[in-house]
């Protein structure tokens, strides 16, 4: 038996590989030195990409950057390096900005050198155009009546020379010679329109070909068979496949569902692909009602995609959650309390967001929020006397998962301890290190940290999941981000 699932395909957003955050967030280790890399990729390719790099340790002298194409296996001839300049208010934070001449998948390459040595990280980072850049209109009425001041200047140049060119001084011109420059001018003028018709054709080609790699996001196609069945078709626009996708923490599909518009319920599942090429998921069981749905993928190119969609749905008996499939709930949106920092979980449990380093700006604290801001994100798992839990395991080889939604739902992003960029593309960028961002200490911590910056103003849930004894537990979180 099969039951209608009404389904809403996502409106094109200036985003890809998290819905609306475009920016990306790495923290890693460049040698000896910790340092929290934000990337701002240009929404027009060419273009230039906006750096800022914290480093933990003051002991940093300098840092070079220079981009280099992703997962490119020829010899590359990169540019000179660009020294990512110190701020004055702030010696241990770094800016800089590098040109991305190509559509695709790109690493900002960061070289550090310091009192401990050398050091040098890779970022993967995708230049993808999202719009086609306009002419400004004070820019417009300049030169175009420079340009038609050109064209009819040319034309009065070509007749002033055969009508005066070898005229004797003060000698007036013949008929026949202002004829002739007439007839000149006549056909210069033709000459002109001419060239300028033929600029303008080249010029709507090439505009043409830019506006095909525009960044055109997968859609998700939604629907619910067999009473519990959920699966997903990967509507492919036309200008990145759907058939050359990579595991992600050894899954092809990262899928949130989410309960809207509370967004009390949340479920992190991972769909497997059928012989068809679509996506196949045994739903747990549910409440009716609407959900949303965010499916992060992962394209051989290292570019990572999230489609999305609304699918509304009847109560569901659904199955036990197996593997690392998990669930959480949390109070309605409705009653978001912003100063909230602990979040109780199973077992007698709780996860707390821990305070941000009132020495250390990058680290967040819940209520002192601002957009376009880097932070690191800290949420440590306690039991009931507020003692560190002691029996915390890795989650899909990382301390944890977190999902940062605008309560809008105009912002998603999956996001791990070492930031947005997906594994696969973190692999590429650093093909020396194969286990690169993941835990492997032999004593795993309780805390977990996430680096991570809101896109843009707005009320925003946190969705955070780590795993202790054996089972996989979600925190819920609210948050007020100020411009």
């Amino acid at each position: 038996m099969k039951l209608l699932a009404v389904c809403l395909l996502a409106a094109a957003l200036p985003a890809y590989a998290h819905v609306g955050s475009p920016d990306v967030f790495f923290e890693g280790n460049a040698g000896p030195y910790r340092l929290l890399i934000t990337i701002r990729p240009p929404q027009v390719v060419p273009g230039v990409a906006d750096i800022e790099i914290r480093s933990a340790s003051p002991d940093v002298r300098q840092i070079h950057i220079v981009p280099l194409r992703l997962g490119y296996r020829g010899a590359q001839f990169a540019p000179v390096p660009d020294i990512a300049q110190p701020s004055r208010e702030d010696p241990q934070f770094y800016t800089g900005g590098l040109w991305l001449m190509g559509t695709g998948s790109w690493q900002v390459r960061v070289d550090v050198d310091g009192a401990q040595g050398p050091g040098r990280i890779a970022v993967p980072v995708p230049a993808l155009a999202t719009r086609v850049a306009g002419m400004q209109k004070a820019m417009a009425a300049i030169l175009i009546p420079l340009a038609l001041v050109l064209c009819i200047g040319l034309v009065s140049i070509a007749g002033a020379a055969v009508r005066d060119a070898m005229l004797e001084p003060g000698k007036q011109p013949e008929p026949a010679r202002v004829r002739r420059s007439r007839i000149v001018m006549v056909l210069t003028a033709v000459l002109v329109g001419f060239a300028v018709w033929s600029g303008n054709n080249w010029w709507s080609s090439e505009a043409g070909s830019y506006s095909r790699i525009i960044y055109k996001p997968l859609q998700l196609k939604a629907t619910v068979e067999d009473v519990s069945k959920l699966v997903l078709q990967l509507e492919d626009p036309g200008w990145l496949r759907t058939d050359d996708l990579l595991p992600d923490h050894n899954h092809l599909m990262h899928l949130y569902v989410i309960h809207v518009p509370e967004m009390d319920l949340v479920w992190h599942l991972h769909p497997e692909r059928g012989g068809n090429g679509n996506f196949e998921q045994r739903l747990p069981p549910m409440p009716a009602g609407r959900y949303a749905l965010f499916g992060d993928v992962v394209h051989a190119s290292g570019i990572g995609e999230t489609a999305t969609s609304e699918l509304e749905l009847p109560q569901i008996a659904g199955a036990p959650l197996t593997g690392d499939d998990a669930a959480g709930t949390g109070p309605p949106v409705s009653k978001a309390d912003y100063t909230r920092t602990a979040s109780p979980v199973s077992g007698g449990y709780r996860m707390v967001w821990v305070p941000g380093d009132a020495g250390d700006p990058s680290t967040a604290t819940a209520g002192k929020l601002r957009a376009r801001k880097p932070y690191e994100f800290r949420f440590r798992l306690e039991d009931a006397q507020g003692k560190p839990a002691s029996d915390v395991e890795l989650y899909m080889g990382m301390l944890g998962h977190a999902a940062f939604v605008s309560v809008d739902r105009s912002v998603f992003a999956h996001v791990h301890p070492s930031g947005s960029a997906p594994m696969p593309a973190i692999a590429l960028a650093q093909p020396e290190n194969p286990h690169a961002s993941h835990t492997m200490a032999a004593v795993l911590p309780a805390e977990a940290s996430f680096p991570y910056g809101f896109p843009k103003p707005g009320a925003y849930r946190i969705f955070v999941q780590m795993k202790r004894a054996g089972e996989i537990v979600t925190g819920v979180f609210d948050a007020q981000v100020e411009p």
